[in-house]
């Protein structure tokens, strides 16, 4: 076993332990660094990340493999909705009376919904939905949406041309 693996190891271990005590994943300047080479290219290779971070290949999988499990990040492709068959996208603004989680997991539940956010504001709940044509919209927005008890009002802002889509805004 290599000197570099056990110290690997035993931080792992001290962040697993700040996390049990917090709730909260605490992550060290290795983990962020890792966050950020994968936003900059989702398919780097464990090998390049463990160069650049000062890790080994088999650290930095352990390291990856932890932060999916915890919810701390996803892999995915993200693409152009207009180019794999969905042609309408909105943003749903909702006026909520009552339990504005209850109508946030509802909202979440729903396959159409990619992005739900409680706010302060004009709006109780932000959903961004992503549908195939406009009457699949209607359908959404019509018979789900305002379908869900609790839900006073909504506004839609459908989207008329997709002008910027990133995930790299770093760490902090």
């Amino acid at each position: 076993m290599h000197s570099e693996d056990v110290a690997s190891r035993s931080a792992e271990q001290r962040d697993s332990a700040r996390e049990s005590r917090s709730g909260t994943p605490q992550l060290d300047a290795v983990s962020l660094a890792i966050i950020e080479q994968l936003q900059e290219d989702g398919r780097r290779p464990y090998a390049a990340i463990g160069k650049a971070v000062g890790l080994s290949e088999a650290a930095v999988r352990q390291r990856v493999q932890k932060l999916l499990d915890q919810g701390v990040m996803q892999i995915v492709a993200v693409t152009d909705p207009l180019t794999v068959g969905f042609r309408r996208q909105a943003m749903v603004g909702v006026h909520v009376e009552g339990d504005v989680e209850t109508i946030a997991d509802a909202l979440s539940a729903m396959s159409e919904v990619e992005y739900v956010v409680m706010t302060a504001g004009s709006f109780d709940v932000l959903a961004e939905i992503v549908c195939e044509d406009d009457d699949h919209l209607l359908d959404v927005i019509n018979r789900r949406i305002r379908a869900l008890p609790g839900v006073r009002s909504t506004e839609s802002f459908v989207y008329l041309k997709l002008k910027k889509q990133t995930y790299m805004w770093g760490t902090r």
